[in-house]
């Protein structure tokens, strides 16, 4: 029998709009669970103030979102068939994208988002797929605790019965092959405010190989699955690649490179002269073998060093741009730090802006949740204005649809981007 969770009065209406998250200041108390941490992880019923059952939730008193919905259906189990059916419908809406127009060339990739978390009804469990590989992450301990129930439902959908997985439009290049390994990389911080620690390694099949290749839109990119950021690649960014494109000709300064997927997409299609810039080495490292892989290693350099302190250089030394990739790593982990974190990226793009030639474009990213795209404008129009350049917003960008944001789960959104037109 499930535990139960009364919520104060008046802390119902975000669970009855479909809200997965409960926070603790909203519990005014749990029965039937212990909550020293020995059933914490627990499946409970939460109910409002006057006994109206509301959900079915992960329960977990150390964490400040003290419960997770798994499901808003009364008497709905939360077992291995319910999660085989819900990464089903996730899966189904995947295949859909295949012959989307929006979704650009879907159906003849091999690596994509399989599952996105509150985003796909499934809170706490991220699920990408490389070719024949499946990296999964538990984020929160409701899902650690059912992760066998979860491997043994992605081994029947992706291993037992491939038809599920492989009604793809013929021919598909590159379509993916039957799955071969489950590789774990819950290697995050977030499972530090859940009471867990780290844990990586092979949950099913065969070791996965130091490097993986994918398609994507023709070229051809490797992934290091285990130690590589995230699950391995920014999957979230493949049709921002795809819509930046037609801006990234002629010098393109790829700052963040990570391992280069902007610069290959500029240098193979557009025969842009790529220079790849990243403080990481060995990230820099797979973005050279990505280039050479594809046929265009002579058209990039490769600068291992601190974005801002190399674009200060080249600002020094009159260099400018046709045009910029800035995609930074996440600068707001909480909001103690947003201020701070807001001057950075304005000093970032103004550094940007004062790179590009006249009619150059700026194609900027945030990541960072708490940064949403109101204020990410305001950011980039700041630093227009302290770089001294009239500019103009081309595009507006987002995660891609394999990423979908739901509508009762706005912090979901987390990437936006803009291309901006020097003027």
């Amino acid at each position: 029998m499930n535990g139960k969770t009364i919520l104060k009065r008046g802390k119902e209406k975000p669970l009855r709009q479909h809200h997965p998250w409960i926070f603790s200041g909203a519990i005014l108390r749990t029965e039937g669970v212990r909550t020293e941490n020995a059933n914490d992880g627990d499946t409970v019923d939460v109910y409002d103030a006057a006994g109206e059952w509301l959900a079915r939730a992960a329960y977990n008193s150390r964490s400040q979102i003290a419960a997770r919905v798994w499901t808003f259906e009364r008497g709905e189990r939360v077992d291995e068939s319910f999660f085989q059916k819900r990464i089903r419908q996730a899966l189904e809406f995947r295949k859909s994208l295949q012959t989307s127009e929006i979704s650009g060339n879907f159906g003849s990739l091999n690596a994509f988002r399989v599952v996105n978390a509150e985003s796909d009804f499934l809170p706490g469990i991220i699920v990408d797929r490389y070719a024949d590989l499946l990296v999964v992450q538990f984020l929160t301990l409701g899902a650690e605790l059912h992760k066998q129930e979860i491997v043994e439902a992605l081994k029947e959908l992706f291993v037992e019965n491939q038809s599920l997985v492989l009604n793809l439009p013929s021919p598909v290049p590159r379509s993916p092959p039957p799955v071969t390994c489950i590789y774990e990389r819950s290697d995050v911080d977030v499972r530090k405010k859940e009471g867990l620690k780290e844990a990586t390694g092979v949950l099913f099949g065969k070791e996965p190989p130091d490097k993986i290749e994918i398609a994507e839109n023709g070229l051809r990119l490797l992934v290091d699955v285990r130690r590589g950021h995230k699950t391995g690649f920014y999957l979230d960014q493949r049709v921002n690649r795809e819509r930046a494109l037609p801006y990234l000709r002629g010098e393109v300064l790829n700052a963040f490179a990570y391992t280069g997927a902007f610069g290959v997409y500029a240098a193979k299609l557009n025969g842009a002269s790529v220079t790849n810039l990243d403080a990481s080495a060995s990230s820099l490292e797979l973005a050279r073998e990505n280039f050479a892989l594809d046929g265009v290693a002579t058209n990039a350099d490769f600068v291992v060093a601190d974005a801002f302190e190399k674009l200060r250089e080249f600002r020094a030394a009159g260099k400018k741009f046709d045009a910029i990739v800035l995609d930074p790593p996440k600068f707001v982990t909480s909001a103690a730090n947003l201020e701070r974190a807001t001057r950075g990226y304005k000093d970032l793009n103004m550094l940007a802006f004062q790179l590009l030639k006249p009619n150059g474009f700026l194609v900027t990213f945030s990541c960072s949740g708490l940064v949403d795209a109101k204020l990410f404008q305001q950011i980039v129009f700041s630093a227009a204005v302290d770089g001294k350049r009239d500019a103009q917003i081309v595009e507006k960008l987002g995660q891609s649809p394999d990423h979908p944001i739901g509508l009762n789960f706005p912090e979901g959104e987390y990437l936006k981007g803009l291309i901006v037109r020097v003027v």
